[in-house]
């Protein structure tokens, strides 16, 4: 007999009315129990899946285990699970649709021992929530209450454990009930499953993960949420009639399309607008909702816009006063693209306000009038390098903030003398000055697809502390000496220097000199203007410079390859553009050995200083480590690299390494990048830390293969290198006996400041990915996917989803999802002409391929790394921006047809992509000439740099909606 309950709902309208909801729910006598020790098996109608019966108890998950430990619960060994309907309605409503389908997956798996119970609609076990109670109390009630019905419907056979988070709950429900016991799950796994090591690492990694998260939310609330502008700006724009203020009223029947601002306050009048401003457009609105108070940029009279036809009878509460639906109404933006960046700036919790007066009294000049020079004071302190070193740098074309340059010369005794010099900005930025305190908050500068947003003021960053050629500069420096024939270091020193740097190489230049060819010193400016014999002396010079530091670079790299150290993905591209920046040509940029050169001299001055730092500040100094993945993250890697016929050893960094090196497909190497790819994911993140905060052997940095690492080689953009400066120096001091005059934390200071570092560094990464998924989403949302050649490209499949496939496309560097399967449950077939269309069918997964069968029996299977033809479009969003959508139009690979534009299938460059969509965007502007110079003088007041993108690694891409767990790992 089914009982008729009503569930009540009280919302509260925009208007700020109260408006209640009554919805029907019905209760049965029995719903399935799906238990073999069920006495009504009949009645509960136990049809399908069943708990297995040989476990010795069956186990309850909370709502909050069930969401936040999940990946354990999927582990095989744990057997007898009953998820409660109240906990998997908790995971769908506060987890999302992703996880909510892992879950029902779970559930269907024949292979694992777990059952869905309906409680909610069994008459014993549903449970109306208290007048006052919490939505949480009442669903920890609710789950405990059909956890003991559960055992007395088993005829108390089966003793029920159920694990939870709430700690209140253990004592008040422990003891309840004889049979039913209430514990953590960190206990459960403790006493139940001590030999499963390990989901007790993984469950150890979700509790301090989720520790970061509540030390992070407690911080950002502590902040004030800050604006999209800052507020001087926008009340000075509201002023002038630039910005006007409003609420957004949003019609459901034209939501997609358009909206308005209802003026509201002071900025109507001063105006003069009598109607409501429209908002058209399908990213008009910025991510905003209806009721929210907003402020736009009213658009030039000329490009004012009209409403759109109604696409209903009863539409007379959108209507403007005195405005018809055809004529033009006053017409603003908020989504443009400082609109977005903004906004991922505020997702991400990044304030890059301008540096204050205050901050900027104290900094040194450096004018034509008032030049800045080396004091006498610091010459007799410091060793001067200037006429005895040949110093040099080798970095990316236009490179602003150099912060290393390097040096080898030989000895009177026949060895080698190897140099890092780094730029000294602690003598220019004081402990707990005003500058520190921002550079510390700030903690790292962030760079963007088009612009980047400094850790420092730019006197420092691209002036005094940039190590350029031809001026003197103070450093840190590092020299070693090495045996003349082994390489092997003999001994080193530490030091604040004076350098001079005679040449400022790029890369490029760098490896033709490498390479014999001469040529290059054309574009080599410190050569320009010189005399034939001066002009060969100081090739030659340079040439065995770099060409000695190579030989040593190769003999250091060659030692951390025998300790395991890994090369994962990276890959570089150059860009050729016309005289009207049009992409013209599209050529890969190989990795250069001159990169490698300059990195393991970097890798090898972290090294040692790490070592020193550690060695007299053994509490109190600050390292890198980058712990061991755990193994079962390498499962895909195995398992898509077996499909190839490779095997990957992951038992140590040392055998991944070797592994991954024999992992190449002579045929396709795009298979190797692929592999090395889903290596980089399954990593943990490398973290900075206090010595004082953990054990020596926890201490060693996975990836680089070493004992002790640090960050020291890059103080003009981390804050991280600074604190590690300073500890350096206070280290030399020490040795020195003299007294130590630097300001050093302690260990649990430090340790705060380096959860912050970590916090900082994690927001820079994650708006770093969104905003080059942004200006991805802008280079294709106006190409015409049908005449677009840009659109079309070569994709290898590289993972099995259940309903698709993920997608790689080595021309744009973009990972993504492609369905098989679309909403309406139609599959992908390929006809004759290897052209996909949509069709009745199924699909059927395996380990290593899909299988897509239509009704008619016509059928296609994908394989790991195969090749296939992918559009890629951008699909649109009311409430979340754009995101990349790719489809599988063919399952054949991508043959361009015309031979000259075959080059084209190099990767883009993201720097460039991001320069077209740049251009497109500023030309737009340039046609609203008295407001584009507003534009541009705010942009030069508020974004402090502009110009050349400095991405040089290709970032991944978004999972979309398939699984694809893509993480930046920063080393």
């Amino acid at each position: 007999m089914l009982q008729k309950r009503e569930k009540v709902l009280l919302l509260r309208t925009f208007q700020g009315r109260t408006l209640r909801i009554v919805r029907e729910h019905y209760l049965r006598p029995s719903v399935p129990c799906n238990s073999p020790l069920c006495p009504r098996p009949a009645a509960c109608r136990n049809d399908g899946k069943l708990l297995s019966g040989d476990v010795t108890h069956y186990m309850v998950p909370d709502w909050k285990v069930v969401q936040d430990y999940l990946e354990i619960l999927e582990f095989p060994e744990l057997k007898g699970i009953i998820f409660m309907q109240t906990a998997c309605q908790a995971v769908q409503h506060q987890r999302g649709r992703r996880q909510y389908n892992k879950l029902r997956n779970l559930l269907k798996d024949a292979r694992h021992d777990c059952v869905l119970f309906a409680n909610e609609f069994q008459q014993s076990c549903y449970l109306p929530r208290e007048r006052g109670e919490s939505m949480e109390k009442w669903q920890t009630r609710s789950i405990y209450k059909a956890a003991v019905w559960y055992y007395h419907h088993c005829q108390d056979r089966m003793p029920i454990i159920m694990v939870t988070e709430d700690e209140e709950a253990v004592p008040q429900y422990g003891s309840e009930t004889e049979g039913v016991f209430v514990i953590s799950f960190k206990n459960y796994l403790d006493n139940f499953w001590p030999d499963l090591k390990a989901a007790h690492e993984l469950c150890d990694s979700i509790l301090q993960s989720r520790r970061e998260r509540e030390n992070e939310s407690q911080e950002s609330h502590r902040k004030e949420y800050p604006e999209h502008l800052p507020l001087e700006v926008l009340e000075a724009g509201i002023k002038s009639g630039r910005y006007i203020q409003g609420i957004l009223n949003v019609n459901k029947h034209r939501a997609q399309i358009e909206a308005f601002v209802r003026l509201q306050g002071a900025s109507s009048k001063d105006s003069g607008l009598v109607s409501d401003i429209l908002i058209h457009g399908m990213k008009a609105r910025n991510r905003s909702i209806h009721g929210d108070m907003v402020v736009v940029e009213l658009l030039p009279k000329s490009d004012w816009k009209g409403r759109t036809v109604a696409l209903c009878e009863n539409d007379s509460d959108d209507k403007a006063p005195g405005e018809s639906p055809s004529e033009p109404m006053p017409t603003g933006r908020i989504g443009d693209l400082e609109g977005e960046i903004a906004t991922i700036l505020v997702e991400n919790n990044i304030s890059v306000a301008p540096f204050s007066e205050a901050q900027m009294c104290k900094m040194p000049v450096n004018t034509p009038e008032n030049p800045w020079k080396v004091s006498p004071e610091e010459e007799r302190e410091r060793r001067d390098l200037r006429k005895t070193h040949l110093v040099f740098s080798i970095d990316p074309k236009g490179c602003e903030d150099v912060d290393d340059t390097l040096s080898v010369r030989t000895l009177t005794n026949g060895n080698l003398e190897l140099g890092v010099h780094i730029a000294d900005v602690t003598h220019f930025v004081a402990p707990n000055s005003y500058v520190d305190i921002e550079a510390k908050t700030r903690a790292t500068t962030y760079y963007l697809a088009d612009r980047r947003y400094d850790m420092l003021p730019s006197i420092l960053s691209s002036d005094l502390c940039s190590l350029l050629g031809g001026v003197d500069r103070y450093a840190v420096s590092i020299m070693w000496e090495l045996d003349k024939t082994s390489y092997e270091i003999k001994e080193v020193w530490y030091g604040r220097t004076i350098i001079r740097s005679s040449y400022k190489l790029f890369y490029e230049a760098a490896q033709e000199l490498l390479d014999g060819n001469f040529n290059i010193i054309d574009d080599i400016p410190e050569f320009r203007g010189l005399d034939e014999r001066s002009r060969q002396a100081k090739l030659e010079e340079l040439v065995w410079a770099v060409g000695k530091l190579t030989d040593i670079a190769r003999h250091v790299r060659a030692k951390r390859d025998l300790c395991g150290a890994l090369e994962l993905e990276g890959v570089e591209v150059r860009v050729q553009l016309d005289e009207k920046k049009n992409i013209r040509d599209l050529i890969p940029k190989q990795p250069l050995e001159v990169h490698e050169t300059v990195a393991e001299c970097m890798i090898l001055a972290n090294h040692w200083v790490a070592k020193k730092i550690w060695e007299s500040f053994p509490h109190q100094a600050l390292l890198r480590q980058h712990p061991p993945p755990h193994q079962e993250f390498f499962s895909e890697l195995r398992e898509c690299a077996k499909a190839k016929g490779f095997f990957i050893d992951t038992r140590s960094n040392k055998t991944l390494a070797d592994s991954l090196d024999n992992a190449n497909d002579p045929d396709d190497p795009i298979v190797n990048r692929l592999l090395r790819s889903m290596a980089t994911q399954a990593m943990s993140n490398a973290l900075y830390f206090s010595t004082g905060s953990c054990a020596e052997e926890e201490f060693h940095h996975y990836g680089l293969a070493l004992d002790k690492y640090t960050h020291f080689t890059s103080p003009i953009r981390r804050y991280a290198d600074i604190i590690v400066h300073r500890l350096l120096m206070a280290a030399i001091s020490k040795d020195k006996k003299t007294e130590v005059t630097e300001n050093l934390f302690s260990n649990k200071d430090l340790e705060e400041l380096c959860r912050h570092i970590n916090n900082r560094n994690r927001a820079a990464q994650h708006s770093q990915k969104q905003s080059t998924e942004l200006f991805q989403c802008m280079y294709f949302k106006d190409k015409d996917q049908e005449t677009e050649e840009r659109c079309i490209a070569d994709g290898v499949i590289y993972s099995i989803r259940t309903n698709g496939v993920l997608v790689f496309i080595p021309r744009f560097g973009i990972k993504g999802a492609a369905y098989l399967k679309n909403k309406d449950g139609l599959v992908i077939s390929c006809g004759p002409d290897s052209r996909s269309e949509w069709k009745p069918g199924s699909l059927q997964r395996f380990q290593n391929k899909i299988t897509s069968t239509t009704t008619a029996g016509d059928s296609v299977t994908f394989h790991l790394f195969d090749h296939v033809t992918v559009r890629i479009s951008v699909q649109a969003s009311r409430c979340h921006s754009d995101t990349i959508r790719l489809e599988i139009m063919s399952n054949k690979p991508y043959m361009i047809p015309d031979t000259e534009l075959l080059h084209q299938s190099a990767p883009l460059l993201k720097s460039d992509l991001v320069k077209e969509v740049t251009r497109s965007v500023e030309e737009a502007h340039l046609a609203q000439e008295v407001k584009g110079n507003i534009i541009q003088e705010d942009f030069q007041k508020y974004c402090q740099t502009k110009g050349r993108s400095l991405y040089t690694l290709l970032e991944e891409i978004r999972d979309l909606a398939l699984l694809d767990v893509s993480d930046s790992h920063g080393i």
